[in-house]
């Protein structure tokens, strides 16, 4: 790891500077004489062996011999998840791993990005072409071929180590912190999503409470803008505006606190901050969030656990087919049902009068409604769906896409077949009474799967054929 670090930060720390000059010495000579280039780090590892590798392994290692490696950003971010790929690869193949610089050129954006006394000139201030003395982006190692199964080999015959490439990694840590307003290293290794403003202020307050308990393990709270705060009375000062999906992280010293995530309403917005968020590899992310109730039986309030998507969200239709399937995870399954019945204190039949389980429909168009409603409502029975949502199917989807365990538990806020929609008043005491308990569930869940061993919420339903030897 200390050879990984100081080949990034050398190479970074050498584009930072030759820009710095270039900017100051633009009055005088308005186009730098020399192009700087610096290289992203490289893990690579040769096997020779047809070695049965343990069948019950997940990751860890690679499916046959040859040559792979995968570039990398940020080890100080990765540290503990790149010491712990890398011990598996050594252990499993017991081959040596070669750390030394790659062929892929750091974009000067990406290095400039994590750097706070960086700064860069306004749109249009530059006096000379960026391209012409700097690299840029390439869209050609930006891209998901890798997680969507369609990468060939490198340039130099190698094939892919892992999920994702330096230059996506580094894409998606910036459009994070645009987004959430968040620094990407307080993220935690498990993700609550959610659609409703409502999560928010109750997680702060559980968060506060978990602060003031020291057998809790939690540390410290961050909020938007990087407030943060370790002592449960210490205000908070968040800025003014939040930005579009703001995120907030109840932390622990490991890492695996907990992450809230207010993606807003809509499938566009899930699969942008599952997009990105799935390249710091979390251990599990849910949705927790309301929905539409679509049976009689059903009342507001109760909870749908999701074991089947319709997916009607068309977002994802180019990265993974509607004809692929979005199984249930076992895991996860268990321990959402098992948090709902520890938060509510009810069991077997009783449990089952306020908790459905059953298809999730996730739909593009919020007022479905307003049209002719024949053809929706007859998939939506022919699916037997249960609920209805605009981004539990997306987060699935790309959960499965991106091999992070995934699930739904959602909470049932109107009824749009039956006339039952929220008056003011049935809105306030709903939110009152709801909200609270069904966040304290995912909380619950999240706990659960982060005392379950690695290898049992990372398992081999979410690997294909061929596989990155990375998580």
């Amino acid at each position: 790891m200390t050879r990984l670090c100081d080949l990034y930060a050398t190479a970074t720390g050498f584009l930072r500077d030759a820009f710095s000059t270039a900017l100051s010495t633009a009055a005088t000579a308005p186009c730098p004489a020399a192009r700087y280039r610096a290289f992203y780090p490289e893990i690579r590892i040769h096997t020779l062996s047809h070695a049965q590798m343990d069948s019950r392994l997940a990751y860890g290692h690679v499916a046959q011999p040859g040559a792979y490696a995968t570039t990398i950003t940020r080890p100080d971010l990765f540290r503990n998840y790149l010491e712990q790929q890398i011990g598996l690869l050594i252990a499993n193949h017991d081959a040596p791993v070669i750390i030394g610089a790659s062929e892929t050129p750091i974009p000067v954006h990406f290095a400039l990005a994590h750097d706070q006394s960086a700064s860069a000139p306004s749109p249009g201030g530059l006096q000379f072409p960026l391209r012409d003395v700097f690299d840029v982006p390439d869209l050609s190692t930006t891209n998901d071929n890798i997680v969507n199964g369609m990468a060939a080999a490198h340039p130099d015959g190698t094939r892919p180590l892992a999920p994702f490439t330096a230059q996506r990694i580094d894409y998606s840590l910036a459009r994070l912190a645009h987004y959430t307003a968040t620094d990407p290293a307080h993220f935690q290794n498990h993700v609550l999503f959610t659609n409703y403003q409502f999560y928010v202020t109750e997680f702060e307050a559980y968060a506060r409470r978990a602060l003031a308990d020291p057998e809790s393990g939690y540390s410290a709270f961050v909020s938007v803008g990087n407030a943060g705060i370790t002592e449960p009375d210490a205000p908070l000062n968040p800025p003014d505006r939040l930005p579009q999906m703001p995120a907030y992280h109840l932390k622990r010293a490991d890492g695996n606190g907990i992450t809230l995530v207010n993606i807003g309403v809509g499938p566009s917005n899930a699969k942008t901050a599952t997009d990105h968020i799935a390249v710091l590899r979390p251990h599990a992310w849910l949705m927790v969030g309301h929905c539409a109730g679509l049976r009689n039986s059903q009342s507001l309030g109760d909870f749908v656990l999701a074991h089947a998507y319709l997916r009607e969200d068309n977002v994802l239709d180019n990265d993974l087919p509607v004809w692929v399937p979005v199984p249930p995870l076992a895991e996860i399954q268990i321990a959402l049902e098992s948090a709902v019945a520890k938060v509510t204190e009810l069991d077997g039949y009783e449990l089952k009068r306020i908790m459905r389980t059953g298809t999730v429909a996730s739909m593009d168009n919020r007022n479905w409604e307003l049209r002719d409603q024949s053809g929706p409502v007859q998939r939506l029975s022919q699916s037997r769906a249960i609920a209805l949502d605009m981004e539990s199917a997306t987060i699935a989807a790309n959960g499965f896409r991106f091999r992070v365990p995934y699930g739904t538990l959602l909470c049932v806020s109107d009824k749009p077949l039956h006339g039952e929609l929220k008056l003011p008043g049935m809105a306030s005491d709903f939110y009152t009474a709801q909200v609270a308990r069904h966040l304290l569930i995912g909380i619950q869940a999240m706990e659960t799967l982060r005392d379950m061993p690695l290898e049992c919420i990372h398992s081999r339903k979410l690997r294909s054929f061929e596989e990155t030897a990375f998580l």
